[in-house]
């Protein structure tokens, strides 16, 4: 699924990290690690951007699947996994955090 089919969707991108990260790509999976740093590191007090870092870090997973890059995707399934955990374990003790999280990544 691409980042336009989240819009098709109904959702209404925050951010530009879809953007972001597709200049990150040109640059190696070095750079891309250090986009998902940063951003978690800016937003981590912000979970509606928090939660956006994880759906685009997913939907980049399936985009690059799509496309028939395995190591790219395999590369995103990593750091969705990552992000994901420590998404969860930061927004754990906030209730409409976690409730707007899993309703949004659902």
């Amino acid at each position: 699924m691409s980042w336009q089919m989240a819009e098709y969707l109904g959702y209404k991108p925050l951010t530009t990290l879809w953007e972001d990260f597709s200049i990150a790509e040109s640059f190696g999976t070095a750079a891309i690690k250090d986009t998902a740093s940063r951003a978690f590191n800016a937003w981590k007090d912000n979970y509606k951007y928090l939660t956006e870092l994880i759906m685009v870090i997913n939907h980049k997973c399936w985009y690059w699947n799509d496309k028939g890059n395995d190591k790219l995707s395999q590369f995103y399934v990593d750091l969705y996994y990552e992000y994901d955990s420590r998404a969860i374990k930061l927004l754990e003790n906030d209730k409409e955090a976690m409730t707007y999280y899993f309703r949004t990544l659902d």
